[in-house]
């Protein structure tokens, strides 16, 4: 059977990720840094999870084309912010 190209029929997905961002200390402004996180990448939504001790997690769902490294390049965007420990994504689907 011949193939068939269709130029333009089958586009590529995205890809809604969960990051879980740990700030560096319980007193990193937690405002300031979802604001910070807002500028860098196109968060969809933000969550706070208690952890202990004072400190609180922050997960936001972000939507990012089905490419690859383009969950990476996010998760190094969060990463490289100023007040976060660690960004770790935690969950991915295809919406």
């Amino acid at each position: 059977m011949p193939e068939l190209w269709v130029q333009g029929a089958v586009s590529m997905g995205d890809v809604a990720i969960i990051v879980k961002i740990m700030p560096e200390s319980p007193e990193v402004d937690r405002e300031e840094l979802k604001a910070a996180m807002r500028a860098a990448v196109p968060v969809n939504d933000i969550r706070e999870e208690p952890i202990g001790f004072g400190l609180v997690a922050i997960k936001a769902v972000i939507v990012v084309p089905d490419k690859a490294g383009a969950p990476d390049e996010v998760e190094a965007a969060l990463q490289n912010l100023p007040g976060v420990g660690s960004a770790e994504i935690i969950e991915s689907t295809l919406v």
